[in-house]
């Protein structure tokens, strides 16, 4: 056992690969709780495609391809409230017909590049996380502390937000902001994921384990803290698997974090389907036996 875990930090690839990793579980957690409260995935997915011009233009000037994919990602945010409030486009509309347009233009783009260039950009789409190097590493630790600080900063306002945005506004909060600001940590998030999970995959690392979370505990906090250390498991667990097994990073840390979640949704105390099936049946047995014993 002590060999199954140890040999794989032996290389200086796997100990940036599984900090990254780590790192990534712990924020698309936090976000993603916001994210699962109000019901809010799609806005995740559109920003997660809507990075991927951002990238390939960055790549084309040489600069770094974390801010290129952030400023994508908000200008896609942008695009979608002013499509949804300047027209009769619902908001849901408007997300799918941006993140589509800019994920089309992403891959218009990054075929484009490998046609000339002769490199290989598939990592954008699926994440190279073995690939990462020491400012991979830096970028990802700033990008997560100025995430994890606005969360903690704001968690109050957040919440209220979150849960009704109509009391919020009259009680005097900046809902815009706050709206535009949580747009924000979810691009910040998605970018800090590109190269664990790539663009594909994002979501569910958004998602599953928050979700997860979810169907496992009542409060915002308390999914959030157990959504996080269910993406860092899955994330260090799919390292792993990819590792020992020669599987893609990536897939293998959404595939756990699936898993994670079918348990749940099957075991779950409160919502897990086999559980409530067994207490009926329990239930309907002891009814039984009661009209036996009358009888």
């Amino acid at each position: 056992m002590g060999h199954w875990i140890l040999e794989p930090l032996q290389y200086g690839f796997m100990q940036r690969s599984l900090v990254v990793a780590i790192v990534v579980g712990i924020i698309c957690a936090l976000v993603g709780s916001y994210l699962m409260v109000q019901r809010l995935a799609l806005l995740g997915d559109a920003i997660s495609h809507s990075v991927l011009p951002g990238l390939a233009i960055a790549f084309l000037l040489d600069i770094n391809i974390f801010v290129g994919a952030f400023l994508a990602g908000i200008l896609s945010t942008v695009l979608i409230t002013w499509i949804h409030t300047r027209s009769p486009i619902k908001e849901d509309a408007a997300m799918g017909i941006v993140f589509s347009a800019f994920f089309a233009l992403g891959i218009t783009l990054i075929t484009v590049i490998q046609k000339e260039n002769k490199i290989d950009l598939n990592h954008f789409l699926f994440g190279n996380i073995l690939g990462v190097t020491p400012g991979d590493v830096r970028d990802t630790a700033i990008i997560a502390v100025v995430i994890i600080t606005v969360v903690v900063l704001i968690y109050k306002e957040l919440l209220f937000y979150t849960f009704d945005p109509l009391g919020a506004q009259a009680s005097g909060l900046p809902v815009n902001v706050l709206s535009f600001g949580l747009m924000v940590l979810i691009a910040l998030t998605v970018v800090a994921s590109l190269k664990a999970v790539g663009v594909i995959l994002v979501l569910s690392l958004l998602i599953t384990p928050s979700a997860t979370a979810y169907l496992l505990v009542p409060r915002l906090h308390q999914v959030m803290l157990l959504g996080s250390a269910i993406g860092t498991v899955s994330s260090i667990s799919g390292m792993y698997l990819s590792y020992w097994y020669n599987l893609p990073s990536g897939p293998a840390i959404v595939l756990v974090a699936s898993g994670f979640f079918t348990l749940a949704l099957l075991f779950s105390p409160r919502h897990g389907l086999l559980t409530r099936f067994l207490g009926r049946l329990l239930g309907a047995k002891g009814m039984l036996k009661g009209s036996g014993k009358k009888d």
